[in-house]
């Protein structure tokens, strides 16, 4: 038999953790060791191709009078998944063929979190959160990854959650991210699957 993954090693930490009853604060311990060895052992999985210089220094939160991206954490656990399930409608729309997020558990949330957090300190992808001014609610995510579609540089996903689609924040954190690619970002040519090219289109696009 194979090695066990370690995410398998993780969730089966977490799950031993929720059975006994251990607060959360343990439960998190427990998830950041079992995560701190999946990193050190797994190096090799990162992409040798630099997704930006190194001397970039990555826009550490962008503010309007509505909102503030920030990196996402694994502070926002609780946050994030009252957003995500709320929304789950909408999201399934966004990413139309991962099913994502169907099934999702506050416990696998907090594995995306993490995970999410790493590659951001490792500058090997950026997640924001999208929180009110206040820091009491998430309203959403931008994400930019690394793409292998000839002619662009990064491939770029946003969403709001469903109950402020009626408002118009949806088209404006668009506008907003796009103006911040130009203004404060390295990438000449982000691409914007699900939205300026349509999913099947994207699909046909040559790596």
């Amino acid at each position: 038999m194979g090695k066990e993954p370690p995410f398998r090693k993780i969730n089966h930490c977490l799950k031993t953790l929720s059975d006994c009853g251990v607060r959360f604060s343990c439960y998190v311990s427990c998830f950041l060791i079992a995560l701190f060895f999946f990193i050190s052992t797994n190096l090799k999985a990162q992409s040798k191709i630099p997704f930006i210089p190194d001397d970039f220094e990555v826009p550490i939160t962008l503010e309007t009078n509505e909102y503030r991206l920030r990196m996402l954490s694994i502070n926002d656990v609780d946050m994030d998944y009252e957003a995500v399930m709320s929304s789950a409608n909408h999201l399934s729309q966004v990413w139309p063929d991962s099913n994502w997020p169907e099934g999702l558990t506050l416990e696998q949330n907090l594995i995306d979190l993490a995970w999410h957090q790493k590659e951001f300190q490792r500058r090997t992808s950026f997640a924001y959160t999208m929180v009110t001014l206040d820091e009491k609610k998430v309203i959403g995510c931008v994400y930019f990854y690394p793409t292998s579609k000839l002619g662009y540089d990064t491939e770029v996903f946003m969403w709001v959650r469903e109950s402020e689609l009626t408002t118009g924040l949806d088209s404006r954190l668009f506008e907003t991210v796009r103006i911040w690619l130009k203004d404060d970002w390295l990438f000449e040519n982000p691409a914007f699957p699900g939205r300026l090219i349509s999913w099947e289109d994207w699909e046909k696009v040559p790596q």
